[in-house]
């Protein structure tokens, strides 16, 4: 399951485009979130696939030293260290990524020419070169070495780069996200153990979906009363005047705060503190802040905010 935070950033992008637009339609845009949402397991999909493309591309730079017309003795018997690493075997030879794959219709096919610039470059790395003359490597070492190849060249190349952001304007999100549940995945494989254990592709998404289609939907119906109330307690501010930013996320805070009981309110006004400090102003943190504390004061005393279950009563 996606973390809560990146689902939070989701639903603001959907509800800034439907705010932001004079014609929208509040269903459109929410398929178009759902679907946003599963663009990110397409990417992280797609970025476990390329272990695989990398140690093909390996194999046969391995056989093509061989053909060589004067090939040394190390062309002719080459390690095969990386090739047979346990860790990137596993990645590259999972049954269940490529079914997953096969079904997202998720495939490296076409793009040789970046494929091959990316493998060259690690293979001219210096933690490549220090991996290759191990006398012998660890599974830690090995781990290290398939993750070295990942944070230090497949997430940082500017190729990859170009490529997802012709396909989606939220890429830089979407693609944190997917780098960190593709490091997750490769510190968690055990080969032998078998396949890969994809827990983020098996997820049951029932809870994640009704999180992110409450919060929307509820965001928008309280909207103008919430507004309002804002409007109310910015007293320096004529609601027009408030960042567009700033407003849709203190919908988002009091929505949630009166739509999700088990959520304690501590962690919605930090949240969309957390978010308002990376997607508004400078000065939105303390604004924020600030709103939002006084009308969460004003609803739990209200009886609007109902919080249930062990410490949340006063949270």
């Amino acid at each position: 399951m996606l973390n809560r935070r990146y689902l939070r950033i989701k639903v603001y992008q959907s509800l800034y485009a439907f705010w932001q637009s004079d014609d929208a339609s509040a269903a459109r845009i929410e398929k178009e979130l759902f679907l946003s949402i599963e663009r990110t397991y397409d990417l992280y999909v797609a970025l476990l696939m390329l272990f695989g493309e990398m140690r093909r591309l390996a194999e046969l730079r391995i056989e093509d030293r061989k053909k060589k017309h004067l090939p040394t003795a190390d062309d002719l018997n080459p390690s095969r260290r990386f090739v047979d690493n346990p860790v990137l075997v596993c990645l590259a030879e999972s049954p269940k990524l490529q079914a997953e794959a096969d079904k997202r219709r998720v495939s490296w096919v076409g793009h040789h020419e970046l494929l091959s610039k990316l493998y060259k470059e690690f293979e001219a790395s210096e933690t490549y070169r220090t991996y290759m003359a191990l006398p012998a490597a660890t599974l830690k070492q090995d781990q290290q070495a398939v993750l070295a190849l990942f944070v230090e060249h497949i997430a940082q190349n500017e190729q990859l780069h170009d490529h997802y952001e012709a396909k989606s304007i939220y890429w830089l999100e979407d693609l944190d996200l997917a780098c960190t549940l593709v490091k997750r995945t490769i510190e968690d494989v055990r080969p032998d153990t078998g396949d890969l254990a994809l827990s983020d592709l098996s997820r049951d998404p029932a809870e994640e979906n009704a999180f992110v289609r409450a919060l929307y939907r509820r965001t928008i119906d309280l909207g103008p009363e919430h507004e309002e109330a804002i409007a109310a307690k910015a007293s320096n501010w004529e609601s027009d005047r408030i960042a567009i930013t700033d407003m849709i996320l203190m919908k988002m805070a009091l929505a949630e705060a009166r739509e999700f009981p088990e959520i304690p309110v501590k962690v919605t006004l930090n949240e969309y503190i957390e978010i308002a400090k990376a997607y508004s102003t400078p000065k939105s943190k303390n604004f924020v802040n600030g709103i939002l504390d006084k009308l969460f004061a004003e609803m739990k005393e209200s009886g609007a905010i109902r919080k249930v279950g062990r410490g949340l009563l006063e949270n």
